[in-house]
């Protein structure tokens, strides 16, 4: 069994992960003296030609030093476009610079030929909205992604096509090739080197690991490189390596003679109970180690820890769903291992994933369930975590201060504590040293740091770290040493400004380098501010926001130090603009900044009641907050505060779900059913990599057409005589199940198991479900009606076309007989060319347009929930709802299914004819479904409708279905919304 890439993190934890990070060719000597001063300003399409390189040390944006700080965020996880621009924003405010994105082949390819880039899946759209936010992007098209989607990302009817994919076969890469030259189209339109948009980073492949050795495998990857390049894609390449292993770094295959264009990455998901691992550029020597894979190019880690993925059950959590994964990877744990990254030279940095989203439809790969939420800082319904905090203070602290761009290891000090792990480095061009010290133990501690010659005490918590500078600029001013970690430096009006954060209550002191004696005021807070030795020593105990103002002393500007906890950090807001930036403290979250003369137009949430308060450049005397004008008065800080207080959201009011209506299906089960137009199943090879069996036709739903969702079977025979039982062999991912029917009569149901961490990734599940057979199927003509859930395809981790295993029935036999069989076959129906060919799977009501909006249900049967009803089989509920929330507020609400967990069934939940995903009741762990706003109309009339599939063994639901609000903030952004049309034309 293979295992995946996020389960060889784990495992590998902090031992098997070897290897440094690699680039191609030799640095020019311009790259080599790159400035470290201040970094470049936010990218945009700005219509000017940049260039896009690297040293050793860091990206190089136009000459000058960048530290790539990335969440990643996949638009076809949120099927709303106009909230990609809300993460986007959430993610610029909260310190990112760049979001990278995968892009799903499966999701954009219906058809050999065919693909689509309108609607949710315009990527046009996305990178535009991208640069619009001010974010570089890392765009990583595959062909193969994992991602835990469907068969790794590669569309459905790929598994029904000859070629070995992933490999250099050209049956394959001539699919592959036509997938990149779609993708490729776009993405030359929106490169940071031409200027129309900002993308930096490009990424072949995905943790192709298994033929690394071997000349398919890089006669594979110099394929695509050349495509790439071909195709116009002049930024930067790289593969991400599956763990640090030293796989594809520079030189180890053909780049056609190109030099100084290709980066080694890898990725990492460790264990939050190990210690965070040394794999950057300071670590042992040896093959697996050190610098010894790139030492020519800058640390690349692709993918990092944000979370980690669950599976059915929840059996990575013990059935706690995702809030056990935030739990164990939390703001410490970020803080331990991302500044551990970063002391380990890691100056491209991707948090995977920053906002995980909705594995919606038939999109996610057997082994997860619906939700992607994946415990990230920002929830799948959008609503920001506590664990943005250290993202939020890191991200500022790496675009205010580029001496982190350029670190060389420096001596090794000893932190005075047995469970401490200390970091020395030094900007060689600047002289600044940071440290970065880390608890590894399970109790707090306190470390003794020399620091600027003289030995500072640094309080630990256990199992957190935090970072410490010296040395480094402040603007006209000059830290000696804070006990306390930096997060800002700007210039705002008349006097600079730094901001350092903590632990709140900790004790920091903060010096600074002052030749006479200043004047000092404590504007907020209290501090204790001695002159001596040629400082300023500030001692403060953390709690809000802790203001002192200096002035003379030296410098020719005076400096406002601000000493932050984290829940004030998490309250400043920086923004540049053409003008000069801009500080503000108080909302929830700061959207844009403009300064339109005199007035700072800003834009943003509250979500209870807010100050406001803004620092800006000289001659801003006015504020106004999205869209209304504030009374604005001056502090003694240098800042303007709003005198009234921001409003906050107000109540969202959710309607009861009643006037359901209900209709059984599954007429396919019926012995006069007519299957006349349904495939019929005479094929005797396939490209699947399940052996057919000798003498069967083929009866895997993909080499018919069919490759998504629920797929039907009815086999007709004259007669069993003598058969005690039927036996039906089938392949599924997990949690698939097989229903069966003779005549009309249920045989029975077989279902995978519920999987534990020992089985949750096995590669295949095949099993064979044996029924008894009724007397009267030995005498007559019969029809055999087979219904198989199947649960996706599949991922390929190993290269090895695992994503070409059968999907379906394999073989069916009669024990005692041996009748012949003639199959039909009928899964879904075209695509909808809306909603997308993952959108739906082959249950009659889904072919015949029962889950969309304006299907006329008016003849269906009244029903209330709780339901309590025993049948094998299909049946749907409909009933509509209106919302009417203020249009100013950003709710976010969910689908809620509660019931007995004894009651086995399973529900497809559509949301104005969109998939939503699936409820199992007696798995879980989910019960909460995101319903997003644009296919949600939180103005106006919604479609509920729900498939309740259930296997005759126990009383079925659904029990409690009911709206929940997941959260609301007065602001967010305007919401268009999706087209969700209604029926067409049925299809039996």
């Amino acid at each position: 069994m293979g295992l995946s890439r996020r389960t060889f993190g784990a495992l590998a934890g902090s031992t098997a992960l070897g290897l440094t990070l690699g680039g191609s060719g030799e640095p020019s000597a311009a790259a080599a003296s790159a400035p470290t001063g201040p970094p470049p300003k936010a990218p945009a399409a700005d219509g000017r030609t940049h260039t896009v390189g690297f040293d050793r040390y860091s990206m190089l944006v136009d000459g000058r030093r960048v530290v790539l700080w990335s969440g990643e965020m996949h638009p076809f996880r949120l099927p709303s476009p106009s909230l990609w621009r809300d993460v986007l924003h959430k993610l610029r405010a909260h310190g990112y610079n760049t979001v990278s994105v995968y892009v799903s082949w499966n999701y954009h390819s219906p058809a050999p030929g065919s693909y689509d880039f309108t609607g949710v899946r315009d990527l046009d759209l996305f990178l535009r909205t991208a640069a619009e936010t001010g974010l570089y992007v890392t765009l990583r098209p595959g062909p193969y992604i994992n991602a835990e989607v469907d068969a790794g990302g590669f569309p459905g009817w790929l598994t029904a096509t000859p070629g070995t994919a992933r490999t250099a076969d050209p049956d394959y890469l001539r699919h592959a090739d036509e997938w990149l030259t779609a993708v490729n189209r776009i993405a030359v339109r929106h490169l940071y080197t031409r200027g129309t948009g900002t993308v930096v980073l490009y990424q072949l492949e995905n943790e192709y690991a298994d033929h690394v050795t071997e000349p398919t495998g890089r006669a594979y990857m110099a394929h695509l490189y050349r495509k790439v390049r071909a195709d116009g894609i002049d930024v930067p390449l790289f593969h991400n390596d599956k763990g640090r292993n030293g796989h594809w770094t520079p030189g180890s295959f053909d780049t056609g003679g190109e030099r100084g264009r290709w980066l080694y990455g890898f990725d990492g998901y460790p264990s939050p109970f190990g210690t965070p691992p040394d794999w950057g550029h300071y670590g042992p020597g040896g093959p697996r180690g050190g610098s010894t894979a790139s030492p020519g190019t800058p640390g690349l880690i692709a993918e990092f820890g944000g979370g980690w993925f669950d599976p059915w059950g929840g059996a990575e959590f013990g059935g706690k769903g995702y809030a056990e994964s935030r739990r164990t990877r939390d703001a410490a744990y970020e803080r331990r291992f991302y500044l551990t990254n970063l002391a380990n030279g890691i100056t491209v940095h991707n948090v995977y994933m920053t906002f995980g989203g909705t594995s919606w439809g038939w999109l996610p790969a057997p082994v997860v369930y619906t939700s992607y939420d994946y415990g990230a800082a920002i929830d799948e319904a959008r609503q920001p975590t506590a664990k943005l905090v250290p993202m939020h203070q890191i991200g500022h602290l790496l675009h205010s201060f580029p001496d982190l761009a350029k670190l060389d290891r420096a001596p090794d000090i000893d932190a005075g504590a047995p469970d401490v792990k200390a970091y020395h480095l030094v900007n060689p061009d600047t002289g600044a040293h940071i440290q970065v010290l880390r608890n590894d133990g399970s109790a707090d501690t306190v470390a003794a740091v020399p620091l600027a010659g003289a030995t500072v005490s640094v309080p630990l918590p256990a199992r957190d770290a935090r970072l410490l500078a010296a040395g480094i600029s402040l603007g006209h001013w000059t830290l000696r040493h804070s006990t306390a970690q930096p997060m800002l430096r700007l210039a705002a009006g008349r006097q600079d400004i730094a901001v350092f954060t903590g632990r709140t209550d900790e004790l920091t002191e903060t010096a600074l380098e002052c030749p006479h004696q200043p004047a000092v005021t404590v504007l907020e807070g209290t501090a204790d501010c001695t002159h001596r030795d040629g400082a300023l020593y500030v001692r403060a105990r953390l709690g809000s926001l802790t203001r002192i103002s200096v002035h003379g002393g030296g410098p020719a500007a005076p400096l406002l130090l601000l000493l932050a906890d984290d829940a004030a950090s998490q309250r400043l807001w920086h923004r540049p603009t053409p003008s000069g930036p801009v500080l503000v403290h108080g909302p929830a979250l700061l959207r844009t900044a403009e300064l339109r003369g005199a007035t700072a137009e800003l834009t943003g949430d509250t979500v209870g009641e807010a100050d406001l308060e803004v620092w800006a450049p000289r001659g801003v005397t006015e504020a106004a907050w999205n869209g209304t004008r504030l009374r604005m008065g001056p502090t003694r800080s240098g800042s303007l505060r709003a005198e009234g207080r921001l409003p906050g959201a107000g109540a969202v009011e959710l309607p009861a779900l009643t006037g359901w209506r209900r209709s059984a299906e599954n007429p396919e089960s019926a012995a006069d059913f007519d299957d006349s137009a349904w495939r019929t199943a005479e094929l005797t090879a396939s490209a699947a990599t399940t052996p057919v069996p000798a003498g069967s036709p083929v009866l895997f739903a993909d080499d018919y057409g069919f490759h998504y969702g629920d797929v039907w079977y009815r086999g007709r025979f004259e007669s069993a005589g003598g058969a005690g039982s039927v036996s039906l062999s089938y392949v599924t991912g997990t949690q698939g199940l097989l229903m069966a029917w003779l005549d009309g009569r249920p045989l029975g149901t077989h279902r995978m198991p519920v999987p534990d961490r020992g089985t949750v990734r096995r590669a295949t599940w095949t099993a064979t479900a044996e029924f008894p057979l009724p007397s009267a199927a030995g005498s007559g003509g019969h029809v055999l009606s087979v219904l198989v859930r199947r649960m996706q395809h599949d991922q390929d981790g190993r290269a090895d076309d695992t994503h070409k295993a059968g999907r379906g029935l394999v073989q069916v036999s009669f024990n005692g007989a041996s009748p012949a069989v003639r199959w039909r076959i009928q899964g879904e129906a075209a695509p909808d060319p809306v909603r997308g060919p993952l959108n739906n799977g082959g249950l009659y009501g889904e072919r015949n347009g029962w889950h969309l909006p304006g299907f006329p249900d008016q003849d269906w049967r009244p029903a209330r929930f709780p339901r309590a009803e025993r049948r094998q089989g299909v049946v749907w509920y409909r009933t509509g709802f209106r919302l009417a929330v203020d249009p100013a507020t950003d709710a976010s609400i969910g689908l809620t299914l509660t019931d007995e967990p004894s009651r086995a069934y399973r529900v497809q939940i559509f949301l104005n004819g969109w998939n939503m995903g699936q409820y199992i009741n007696d798995v879980g762990p989910q019960h909460t479904f995101v319903l997003p706003n644009g296919l949600l109309r939180t103005r106006g009339d919604n479609t509920l409708a729900l498939a309740v599939l259930s296997d005759g063994t126990t009383d079925s639901g659904p029990g409690v279905v009911e709206l929940t609000l997941l959260g609301r903030a007065l602001g967010g952004v305007p919401v268009t919304r999706v087209e969700s049309p209604g029926p067409t034309s049925p299809r039996t």
